[in-house]
């Protein structure tokens, strides 16, 4: 663990910003030393971050638009993530941002850190859309994020589209919702949450806590 962990939520428009930051700070409670959990608009704090957190809430469309529009902030996520390592998670629509492209509401291009498209979810008549609510996860591997967690625990869902992965290799946790479902992503040090760490109990405290001291 590193002597000083800084984390650094991402706020660019687009994200529960508020729900997310007190359940990072109630984590960082729990560990030693506690971690400093900031919530930022500004690229500059990137450079002193240990731990780099992206929420999303809404359309791909809008949040990548969110995100370019702060001058400099893709390119320090870049500089921080890819080229220093950064350890960094993506939640819901933070995570979808790290595709290759994403179809919500027309095509567009994401950041292209992990191969793969953001499409809407196809399900059977009698599910609806938007996934709203609690489904059990499934690991096909195992990865520090969920340590600690077992297959059948539950997670807290709200979108209307999915990661549909270019590389199965990247498949850290999976639902089933009329069909097999991207939960989470890991990639090394990368790692994203299509459902929500901060609204899934004493699950989602476990895996924040599971970031901060074993990714």
């Amino acid at each position: 663990m590193p002597d000083a962990i800084r984390v650094i939520l991402v706020d660019y428009g687009s994200g529960n910003l508020r729900s997310a930051a007190k359940a990072f700070a109630a984590a960082a409670e729990t560990i030693t030393p506690p971690a400093d959990i900031r919530v930022s608009d500004s690229p500059a704090d990137l450079a002193n971050a240990s731990h780099i957190v992206l929420p999303g809430v809404g359309a791909f469309a809008d949040c990548m638009a969110g995100l370019s529009r702060i001058p400099g902030m893709i390119a320090a996520l870049e500089k921080a993530v890819l080229e220093r390592e950064i350890k960094f998670l993506g939640i819901c629509v933070g995570m979808q941002l790290m595709a290759t492209i994403g179809h919500e509401h027309g095509t567009h291009k994401g950041l292209g850190w992990i191969p793969g498209e953001v499409k809407a979810l196809k399900t059977p008549p009698e599910l609806k859309v938007p996934h709203m609510g609690w489904n059990t996860l499934e690991f096909p591997r195992q990865t520090p994020l969920f340590e600690g967690l077992k297959p059948g625990d539950h997670a807290y869902f709200v979108h209307s589209y999915h990661l549909e992965l270019a590389d199965d290799s990247l498949l850290a946790a999976q639902t089933d919702y009329g069909g097999k479902v991207t939960a989470a992503i890991a990639r090394g040090h990368i790692f994203g949450t299509q459902f929500h760490p901060e609204k899934s109990q004493a699950a989602g405290l476990h895996l924040i806590r599971n970031f901060l001291t074993r990714c």
